[in-house]
């Protein structure tokens, strides 16, 4: 089997072949972390798949939305999400997509996080995983190298975690409603007409949707309102026309709610810490996996 670098110089091969190469590298090459880079074309879709290292996957330009059987996770520019090993998920692109992985074994140090979250940036682990990629891969590392690998391991476990992602119950009722506002998100649904829809009181909907998801409802909703709203900004929607469209009364209100989950406008959030105010949509190069 070539080594794992010669694997990526796959130019405009099919992504479905570079992925197929890149798993089974994975599964073979030693080392505590391994730091990858991708190119995708806007609505590209990773199918199902696994791994048995953990993946830190940041988008370092566009939008991201990663589907397991727990729920589905936003990462925006400026973000990453954590998958731990093992389990199965699959990758769709929002917008042409540059992305940086890095790939962790279980145990490589104490305290990685155990379940999948999506967590911000920080200027320090962004330029790490931007030097990490330019390292031989595979192995352990000394010198400068090795350095910078064991500091990015260890600034993983200190990364905020962002509320970007949206849990679906595992009642098939609940779900049914929960897809359906995904496709319609409003703010104006309430939990009687949840209840009523899914054949339950309302304490016992509240109680089994807590249960399930680990949210409130209101929580919930205000979460799959987001996953409507990122992509359409990151595109450069004007922020009035995504508050109407998601039913909101006014902007403020639209606002209101995206600073209390975000903490931050929806112009200061996509802007972004690390373009001083430059705009977060880069053009990515199409179609090519550079190497490790």
């Amino acid at each position: 089997m070539p080594h794992g670098r010669e694997i990526f110089r796959a130019g405009n091969a099919d992504l479905g072949q570079l992925h197929q190469s890149r798993w089974q590298w994975l599964e073979e090459v030693a080392g505590p972390a391994v730091a990858l880079p991708t190119e995708y074309p806007d609505g590209y879709h990773v199918p199902q798949h696994r791994h048995r290292r953990s993946q830190l996957l940041h988008a370092l330009v566009g939008v991201v939305l990663v589907t397991t059987r727990h729920g589905r996770w936003m990462v925006p520019p400026d973000h990453a999400m954590w998958i731990p090993a093992g389990i199965e998920h699959s990758v769709e692109m929002l917008g042409d997509v540059s992305m940086r992985s890095v790939y962790v074994m279980p145990g490589a140090i104490p305290g990685l996080p155990e379940g999948l979250r999506v967590v911000g940036v920080t200027e320090l682990m962004h330029s790490l995983i931007v030097e990490s990629e330019k390292l031989p891969q595979g192995g352990e590392l000394e010198g400068r190298g090795g350095l910078i690998m064991k500091l990015l391991l260890h600034e993983i476990p200190s990364l905020p975690e962002r509320p970007l992602g949206l849990p679906f119950p595992s009642d098939a009722r609940l779900a049914a409603l929960c897809r359906r506002f995904v496709a319609a998100p409003s703010p104006h649904a309430t939990i009687d007409e949840w209840a009523d829809a899914a054949g339950m009181s309302r304490r016992s909907f509240t109680r089994a949707f807590q249960r399930q998801t680990g949210l409130s409802l209101s929580t919930w909703r205000q979460q799959a309102c987001l996953f409507a709203a990122l992509p359409r900004l990151a595109d450069g929607e004007p922020i009035t026309r995504v508050a109407l469209d998601l039913g909101y009364d006014s902007v403020p209100a639209f606002i209101t709610m995206f600073k209390r989950m975000l903490g931050s406008s929806p112009r200061g959030y996509m802007r972004g810490a690390r373009d001083n105010g430059e705009g977060i949509r880069r053009a990515p190069p199409r179609l090519e996996a550079p190497a490790p």
